[in-house]
């Protein structure tokens, strides 16, 4: 599995002209599914209520116009052309921009952040370099630097954007699924279509949810395909519609009849903006799917065919209903009126596949933002399947697919009309928009260093248009746009719950980690007896003794001859490159024969299974060992001090004469010459049949004599086994704590956290090899 290539891909992605057209052909499928099936139900929801369709046909030119110049400022000027630049080493998305902004500004909510983290490759990449003194962007970051309310309101900013997200995930297929189906009431009566929309309806929402555990590369080859040919269909039945009902549609694009609109019909058009709002559902995609992609991928597949496919068929259904008057029937603003009659039947099939692969779409992407919230320590550990082995992203969560199933079911059983679920899908889109405005408003300062008023100007416009749509939403609060705003308070309150809790945490580690002299008194034996095998101490602090140490010695008369502190932190970065994946420093002494090993993952990382992890783990402290005396690296064994931590790469990025032997028998065990070193490969997991390191010391002169005997010992150790010792911390709120806090520590988040799975790297670990040490915590 290509775990760690993500860095290497982007800069592959710019190979030839032939990768970008395949890369933009895919996009189609991936990221403009949502995109492309507004159509179905934009100038329904417009005229439900607010604006009333004339002889004059000013309120369908106008609600044309409006479309137009939406779908014109907001993807193709405001995305296209501003805010696909601001991609975060290739990755796009919410959190991308909370990235750039964490690590230009210092404003990260992860606790355990460290200078070395500085230093990694993609920490800097595309760095603009620093603002000049005296700046207004210097005086913005020092502000944010200093203010830790500021960097809350940063955080909870990018997790209403996050929540949003998720909300958008349960009502965008309700929504294009339930307007898709609506097809049939052109075919039968307006009784026997009530009974079957809804049921219709649910069994295609629960036949896609039932097959995302297959993921998204099983059924790919389909998606740009599909919505290739709902483009072709879309395009050319709004040109069949132009030049059959009304040739001079194309003089409604004009901003005129826009303003026209709204002053002749006042608080009715600014209402029906909540209609309007629909034709960009999807949008948000273009950015937060970038790193699956490239930027001018994304951009030739929007400019060249998404965009004019969308714009000729909203000018198709302007044309027809300026042609048609007869508002008997509630379906008469629908999609499906403006499709000849002939074709209705293979339209509603192509574009019930096409809602399918849209929800697809978003359904992917709510896997991902919550994978990524849940490495920046803002969602619970949920269980991560990675569903593809070649292709980087592609993932499944089964709680959270279940969870968005029966809330997506529950809308669409309880809304049953395409209005109400216009209304709350609407609020949930433009409350994205909104907040990806805000935050690049302060990437355009804090990361480009240019100029302020560029940045208000950007604001101005965009937060203008925005706004108006917003409130238009919003106004619409009762009418179904209560949904998303429910939903989101829901995850919020989740979300900053445990962000909260695992912050309080982390400063109860800190303020009662062990000091390094207490661990000198106790010399090399660490005042009991030490036992054959590797003991892995796993613990969030990057520096210290954890308390969970000295309480298991305290009460275990015996441990194991190699120490391991073991600290699985996440960045604010993408991806870690395999060369930089671990700092590795010692604690104590050399003859105490303890480690503190650091591994740092981005938000976008996937973890190794933990036989391959533990390999890793154990050649990063041999290579550690074997160039501590080169030179290479230092260490600090001073007590009173932190030890020096130095970087060390993967079994890949570096060598050390080694052999792999399965579980019963050793297997291709190559010799040596005196100074030859072999290279270490990553083994191959195979089902029942797992391999692991064995290290065989080289003969070199540039290995001294300790160094060789510790290399033995830690070979000896890892024959022993592997042990994983890990603490169970159970939170309370301290007596005297505000209610709020009870109410949050006590129940809230212990809920979460024994509800949530364990660490990625514990969860293989088989249980004979595991040691849980409980402790209570008062925060």
């Amino acid at each position: 599995m290509d775990l760690e290539g993500g860095t290497r891909r982007y800069s592959a992605k710019r190979e030839s002209w032939r990768t970008v057209l395949t890369l933009a052909y895919q996009s189609l499928g991936v990221v403009y599914g949502d995109l492309s099936i507004s159509p179905l139900y934009v100038f329904r929801s417009t005229f439900a209520e607010d604006i009333k369709h004339t002889e004059s046909n000013d309120e369908v030119f106008g609600v044309l116009s409006l479309v137009f110049w939406t779908i014109t400022l907001v993807p193709l000027v405001k995305y296209v052309f501003v805010v696909l630049k601001a991609d975060d080493n290739g990755e796009g998305g919410t959190f991308a921009l909370y990235s750039l902004l964490c690590r230009h500004a210092r404003v990260s909510s992860l606790p355990n952040c460290q200078v070395a983290d500085e230093e990694l490759s993609e920490y800097k990449k595309d760095s603009r370099g620093a603002a000049p003194e005296r700046s207004f962007a210097l005086r913005l970051k020092s502000t944010f630097e200093k203010h830790k309310v500021l960097q809350r309101v940063l955080l909870v900013l990018a997790l209403i954007g996050t929540c949003m997200v998720i909300g958008d995930g349960i009502l965008t297929p309700a929504i294009s699924v339930f307007s898709a189906v609506s097809g049939l009431e052109l075919s039968m009566s307006k009784e026997t279509h009530a009974y079957v929309e809804v049921p219709a309806s649910c069994i295609i929402l629960i036949g896609l949810f039932a097959l995302q555990h297959y993921g998204t590369h099983r059924v790919g080859f389909l998606f740009a395909p599909v919505i290739i040919v709902w483009l072709l269909c879309i395009s050319s039945i709004g040109i069949y519609n132009i030049f059959h009902w009304n040739p001079h549609v194309y003089k409604a694009l004009s901003p005129y009849y826009a303003f026209q609109l709204l002053r002749k019909t006042q608080k009715g058009g600014w209402m029906a903006l909540g209609g309007i709002l629909l034709c960009i559902t999807g949008a948000e995609a273009m950015f937060a799917d970038l790193g699956h992609f490239s930027q001018l991928s994304i951009k030739i597949a929007f400019t060249s065919v998404v965009y004019p496919s969308l714009i000729l068929a909203y000018m198709g259904q302007a044309a027809y209903l300026s042609k048609h008057h007869d508002i008997e029937q509630d379906y008469h603003f629908g999609f499906y009126v403006s499709v000849p009659e002939k074709l209705r039947w293979p339209v509603l099939v192509i574009a019930i596949l096409a809602a399918v692969v849209g929800s697809q779409a978003i359904i992917t992407g709510t896997f991902s933002i919550i994978k990524q919230c849940s490495a920046l320590s803002c969602f619970p550990r949920v269980k991560v399947i990675h569903t593809s082995s070649k292709i980087h992203g592609q993932i499944y969560i089964p709680e959270i697919n279940w969870l968005l199933m029966i809330l997506c079911l529950a809308v669409t059983i309880c809304f049953r009309d395409t209005k109400r679920l216009g209304n709350a899908s609407g609020l949930a889109v433009i409350t994205v928009m909104l907040v990806t405005t805000c935050l690049m408003s302060l990437v355009i300062v804090l990361c480009w260093h240019q100029n302020v008023l560029l940045a208000l100007g950007f604001v101005f416009i965009f937060g203008t248009i925005e706004a108006l749509f917003f409130s238009a939403s919003l106004i619409k609060f009762l009418q179904g746009a209560w949904v998303p705003v429910a939903l989101a308070l829901v995850f919020l309150t989740f979300m900053y719950v445990w962000h909260y809790g695992t912050l309080k945490k982390y400063e109860y580690d800190v303020q009662n980690k062990v000091s390094i002299n207490w661990l000198l008194g106790l010399g090399p034996s660490i005042g009991i007896v030490r036992v054959r095998g590797v003991g892995l101490i796993h613990t969030e602090l990057v520096s210290g003794i954890p308390v969970i140490f000295s309480h298991f010695v305290t009460n275990l008369p015996a441990f194991h001859e190699v120490l391991v502190f073991l600290c699985i932190k996440h960045v604010p970065v993408p991806h870690v490159r395999p060369d930089e994946r671990f700092l590795v420093g010692r604690v104590g002494p050399r003859e105490f024969r303890l480690y503190r090993c650091i591994v740092r993952y981005g938000y976008r990382d996937v973890h190794k299974d933990d036989v391959e992890f533990e390999n890793d783990l154990l050649c990063s402290i041999a290579e550690f060992i074997r160039t501590e005396k080169t030179g290479l690296i230092s260490s600090n064994d001073e007590p009173g001090k932190d030890d020096k931590m130095a970087v060390v790469g993967t079994c890949s990025t570096h060598s050390l004469l080694m052999s792999e032997e399965n579980a019963e028998s050793v297997e291709n065990v190559e010799n040596a010459g005196p100074s030859e070193v072999k290279e270490i490969k990553s083994p191959k997991v195979i089902k029942q049949q797992k391999k692991r390191v064995r290290f065989l010391v080289p003969e070199s002169p540039k290995i001294d004599t300790e160094a060789k005997e510790e290399l033995e010992e830690v070979m000896e150790a890892r024959e022993g086994g592997v042990a994983y010792i890990i603490g169970q911390t159970h939170m309370r709120a301290k007596p005297g704590s505000s209610i709020v806090k009870k109410i949050a520590i006590n129940i809230v988040y212990e809920f979460l956290r024994r509800n949530s799975r364990a660490p990625s790297f514990v969860t293989g670990v088989p249980h004979a090899s595991s040691l849980e040490v409980g402790m209570m915590y008062q925060v």
